[in-house]
C-alpha cells in the first residue's frame, strides 16, 4: 500500500497508526504457502484438511486471525469450492473460539480481494477480526440508497456476467 493510502486506512480504521506493509513473498515463494507447508513461522490456532488459522501479525484488535486455504489462489474467484468452504468452516469455529476464550462479543469477516481492496498477499486469506466494544475500529463508508431500478439494473448486470 502507498504511504498516503495507508495513513488513511489508518485513519478510517480508527486505530491512528500506519500499518506496516510485510512481505508477501519470502524468496520468491507466497509466505502463506510457506506457513500452510510449515516452512513458515505462525502462531497457529486451528486448522482443517482444507485451511489453516494463524494470529495476525499486525492485528486491528487482540485475536485477530487470519484463514487461508490450504491450496494456492490468488483471488477468491480462484479457490474452488470445497476450499471456500474449507475456509468459512474454519472461521465459523474460529469466531465461536474468539467468543468462548472472552476475546470477542462480535466478530467481523473481511476478505481483500485485489489491490484496489487492500489485498497485500496474494493468497486468498479471511480475516476474522474480534470485535469489544469500545475497540476503536471502525470502517467509514459514504453509504448510499439507491433506486430500486437502479438495484434491478445492477442486478440485470451481475446475473448476466456470474459464472
Amino acid at each position: 500500500m502507498g504511504g498516503r493510502l495507508s495513513r488513511a486506512l489508518a485513519r478510517r480504521l480508527g486505530r491512528g497508526r500506519v500499518r506496516e506493509r510485510l512481505p508477501a513473498e519470502v524468496d520468491g515463494e507466497c509466505v502463506f504457502c510457506r506457513i500452510v507447508d510449515g516452512r513458515g513461522e505462525a502462531s497457529v490456532v486451528a486448522e482443517s484438511e482444507g485451511a489453516l488459522a494463524f494470529l495476525d501479525l499486525q492485528p486491528v484488535t487482540p485475536g485477530h486471525v487470519l484463514v487461508v486455504p490450504r491450496a494456492h489462489a490468488a483471488h477468491l474467484a480462484d479457490t474452488t469450492d470445497a476450499d471456500g468452504a474449507a475456509v468459512w468452516a474454519l472461521a465459523r469455529r474460529v469466531a465461536a473460539g474468539l467468543r468462548a476464550a472472552g476475546l470477542a462479543d462480535g466478530v467481523n469477516l473481511l476478505l481483500a480481494d485485489g489491490a484496489v481492496a487492500w489485498q497485500t498477499v496474494w493468497h486468498v486469506h479471511l480475516h476474522v477480526i474480534p470485535r469489544r466494544r469500545g475497540d476503536g475500529l471502525r470502517l467509514l463508508a459514504a453509504w448510499k440508497t439507491p433506486g430500486r431500478a437502479s438495484l434491478d439494473a445492477t442486478a440485470d448486470r451481475l446475473r448476466a456476467a456470474v459464472p
